[in-house]
C-alpha cells in the first residue's frame, strides 16, 4: 500500500513538474509573441523613423534613447490595451463609423471630478455619445492656466479633478461601455510652473536649451519682423522679459506659456514619452494642441513649417509602433488650404483627424447673412479631398469664434473684410436690429475694431433672448434653428461633435464675471457649469430641454442606423439655385441621401431635380420627389432614395 502511494506521489510530482514546464513555455511563447508583434511594428517604420529623426537631429545617441523608451512603454502597456490595439489594427477605420458621436466637456463644470464623470456615463450614453473629449485636465496653476492649456506637469491631474489613477479607472470603464476618451496634449509650450521652466529660470543651461532664451532683444527683434501676434491686445508680442534673469523667453501665446524648442532632440524625446504615458493610461484620442506652431525659424512666420510635418509624421509612426489603437487629432486653426496637409498623404499619413475650424466660422457667417454660397464653397473643398481624410465637425467648441473667412471671395460678393467682421460681431452680440443672438466679444482690438466672438449655440440661435422675453413664438423659432444646425452638422463628412450643454439648450453663463481668475476671459461665457437641473426637464414634454434633446436624439439615432453616414461615403454639394439653401449629398453602396438646409427664416424652394427615383424624408417617412422641394424657414430635409434602399435589401 505504501509502495502504491509512493508511486502515485512520484507520478503527481512528475505531472506537476511537466505542468510547470508547460506553463513556463506557454508564458514564454506569449511574451515572445508580444515581442515579435512589437518588432514587426517597429520594423515596418524603423527606416523612415530613423531617416526623419536624423534629418532633424543627427544624433544616434538620442535616437537610441528614443527606441529604448518606445519598447519600455510598449512593455508597460496593459494587456487589455494591447488587445484593443490589435482589434483596432484589424479595423483601422473604427473611429469613422456612422455610429460615432462625440461630446466635449470640462470635467469640473460637468461633474466636478473624474469620478463624477464616471458616475455620469449613463447620461452620456443616453445622449448617444460614444466619444468623450475631456477638456484640459492636467496640472496647471489657477489664474495662469489658459483654461488648462498651460501645463505644469504632463503626468499629473489637477488636484481638484482627481488623480491619474482616477483617469485610468474612467478610461477602463469607458472601454467596457464602448466609449472612447480624448485628451489634450499641449506640445507647443509648457507652463512657467513646469519643472523644466523652473530650472531654466534658475539658470540651468540644460533646461534653458529646452526653451528659447535670449540675453538681449536682437534675436527676438528678428523673429518679431515676420511672426504675427496671436493675442495682440491681451498678450502683445511673442517674447516675455524675465527681470530676475535679465533675459527674454519666447511666449507665442501668454507670458506664462513658454514655447518649447523642438530643435533640441531632448525636447522631442521627452514630450514623446509624455505622449506615450498618456496613451498608456487608456486614452484613445490625443488632441495635439496648436500643431502649426511647434517649429520656430527666423525669417518665417513660424507657422506650418516643413519640420512640423516631420514631427507629426514621427508621432504617427511612434503611435503605430507602441499603441496603434490610438488616434491623433490635430488642432489646426488655419485656412482650408493649410489644414489639409496635416493629414499627410495616404502613403505617409500624419493626423488621423483634424478640426474643421473654418467650417464652424463659415456656418455662423451663413446664419448671419442667410447666404450659403461661402459654406457651399467650403463643402466643395472638403468633398475634393481623399475620403480617408476625416474632419471633426462641430457647431461650437470651447474656444472663441474667429472670423477667419475667405475674404477675397466674399469681396467679390460685396462683403468687405473689416465692415463684414463688424457686422458679424454686431449681429451675434445682438446689436444688429433683428438679431436674436446674444454673446460677448473676445480679444477686442479697440484700435482696429477687430474682435472674436463667444456664446453658446443656444444663445446664438435665440433661446436666451426668447426665454428672457418669454416669447413662445420666438422660442419655437430658436429651437427650430438650433435643430436645423445640428442636422446640418450631423450630415457633414466626418465625425460629429456636441458641446456639452447644447443637447439641453444651455445658454450663456454670465457668472464668470464674479470670478477674478475668469473675468478677463469672455470665453468662460460658454464654459459654464453644466445645469443638471435642466436635465430633469428632458422627460417633461413642451419644455425647451425636452424639445431639443429628443429632436437631436432622433437625428442621432437615424444617423447611427444609416450606413450612408459612414465617414468613407462619397460627399458632394448639390446646386439648389437658392443662395439660402445648402444642398449636400452622401452616397455609397448602401444608398443615397440628400440634405437640404434652409439658412433663411423664410420658406424657400430648393430647385433640385433628381430623377433617380422617389425619396422619403427620414424624419417623417413622407415620400416625395426630389424636385422643387419647398423648405420652411430654418428647416431641413434628410431625403433617402427609395430605389437605393430597395436595391440594398436585394
Amino acid at each position: 500500500m505504501e509502495k502504491v502511494e509512493k508511486v502515485e506521489k512520484m507520478k503527481k510530482a512528475e505531472i506537476s513538474e511537466k505542468t510547470k514546464k508547460v506553463g513556463v513555455t506557454e508564458k514564454k511563447e506569449r511574451v515572445d509573441k508580444n515581442v515579435s508583434l512589437y518588432q514587426q511594428r517597429l520594423a515596418r517604420h524603423l527606416d523612415e523613423l530613423k531617416w526623419l529623426y536624423m534629418e532633424l537631429y543627427d544624433s544616434q545617441e538620442h535616437f537610441d534613447d528614443l527606441l529604448k523608451h518606445l519598447e519600455q512603454f510598449y512593455q508597460e502597456r496593459k494587456p487589455t490595451l494591447k488587445k484593443l490595439d490589435q482589434t483596432r489594427e484589424k479595423q483601422p477605420d473604427w473611429y469613422r463609423k456612422n455610429g460615432m458621436l462625440g461630446m466635449m466637456l470640462y470635467v469640473d463644470q460637468f461633474a466636478k471630478t473624474l469620478n463624477g464623470v464616471r458616475e455620469k456615463l449613463d447620461y452620456i450614453k443616453r445622449c448617444h455619445v460614444n466619444y468623450v473629449h475631456l477638456m484640459p485636465l492636467l496640472d496647471t496653476v489657477e489664474g495662469r492656466s489658459d483654461g488648462g492649456y498651460a501645463v505644469a506637469d504632463f503626468r499629473k491631474v489637477q488636484q481638484k479633478l482627481g488623480t491619474m489613477e482616477d483617469l485610468e479607472k474612467l478610461a477602463s470603464e469607458c472601454h467596457e461601455q464602448n466609449i472612447s476618451l480624448c485628451l489634450d496634449f499641449v506640445m507647443n509650450h509648457t507652463s512657467e510652473d513646469h519643472e523644466w521652466a523652473k530650472r531654466a529660470r534658475a539658470g540651468e543651461k540644460e533646461y534653458q536649451d529646452r526653451y528659447f532664451f535670449f540675453d538681449n532683444y536682437s534675436m527676438p527683434a528678428m523673429y518679431e519682423k515676420t511672426v504675427p501676434q496671436v493675442f495682440p491686445t491681451t498678450a502683445p508680442g511673442n517674447f516675455t522679459w524675465l527681470p530676475e534673469r535679465q533675459e527674454f523667453v519666447m511666449t507665442t501665446f501668454y507670458p506664462y506659456q513658454w514655447d518649447l524648442n523642438y530643435r533640441n532632440p531632448v525636447v522631442f524625446n521627452e514630450m514623446t514619452y509624455n505622449f506615450l504615458y498618456l496613451a498608456n493610461q487608456g486614452i484613445d484620442v490625443l488632441r495635439i494642441d496648436a500643431v502649426p506652431y511647434i517649429w520656430k525659424q527666423i525669417g518665417t512666420n513660424c507657422r506650418n513649417l516643413p519640420q512640423v510635418h516631420t514631427i507629426v509624421r514621427m508621432m504617427r509612426m511612434i503611435g503605430e509602433i507602441v499603441c496603434p489603437g490610438i488616434v491623433l487629432l490635430g488642432e489646426v486653426v488655419m485656412e482650408p488650404d493649410k489644414v489639409a496637409p496635416y493629414f499627410g498623404t495616404v502613403e505617409k499619413p500624419e493626423c488621423h483627424m483634424l478640426y474643421n475650424v473654418t467650417t464652424m466660422a463659415t456656418t455662423w457667417h451663413t446664419v448671419a447673412t442667410k447666404d450659403a454660397r461661402l459654406l457651399k464653397r467650403q463643402m466643395e473643398i472638403i468633398s475634393s479631398l481623399p475620403s480617408d481624410y476625416t474632419f471633426l465637425n462641430y457647431l461650437r467648441c470651447h474656444d472663441d469664434i474667429g472670423w477667419g473667412l475667405d475674404y477675397p471671395l466674399l469681396e467679390d460678393w460685396g462683403m468687405i473684410q473689416v465692415p463684414h467682421k463688424k457686422y458679424l460681431n454686431d449681429y451675434f452680440t445682438g446689436r444688429w436690429d433683428g438679431s436674436v443672438s446674444r454673446g460677448e466679444l473676445y480679444n477686442e482690438d479697440l484700435v482696429t475694431g477687430d474682435a472674436r466672438f463667444c456664446a453658446t449655440t443656444a444663445s446664438m440661435c435665440g433661446v436666451e433672448k426668447a426665454g428672457f422675453e418669454q416669447d413662445e413664438t420666438a422660442m419655437s423659432a430658436a429651437i427650430q434653428m438650433d435643430v436645423m444646425l445640428h442636422a446640418y452638422m450631423l450630415f457633414l463628412s466626418g465625425i460629429p461633435m456636441l458641446y456639452s450643454g447644447d443637447e439641453i439648450g444651455q445658454v450663456n453663463d454670465y457668472t464668470y464675471k464674479e470670478d477674478p481668475n475668469k473675468a478677463p476671459d469672455s470665453r468662460y461665457l460658454h464654459r459654464g457649469k453644466f445645469q443638471w437641473e435642466l436635465v430633469e426637464n428632458i422627460d417633461k414634454p413642451e419644455t425647451v430641454q425636452s424639445r431639443l434633446f429628443h429632436s437631436l436624439a432622433k437625428l442621432e439615432e437615424l444617423r447611427a442606423a444609416e450606413k450612408v453616414f459612414d465617414a468613407s461615403a462619397n460627399f458632394r454639394t448639390l446646386e439648389t439655385w437658392d443662395d439660402a439653401i445648402l444642398g449636400l449629398v452622401r452616397e455609397n453602396k448602401d444608398g443615397k441621401l440628400i440634405g437640404l438646409f434652409n439658412f433663411s427664416d423664410e420658406s424657400r424652394i430648393a430647385w433640385i431635380d433628381e430623377k433617380d427615383g422617389p425619396y422619403h424624408d427620414l424624419l417623417t417617412g413622407k415620400e416625395l420627389l426630389a424636385s422643387g422641394v419647398s423648405v420652411d424657414g430654418h428647416s431641413f430635409y434628410w431625403l433617402k432614395l427609395v430605389k437605393g434602399e430597395e436595391e440594398t435589401k436585394d
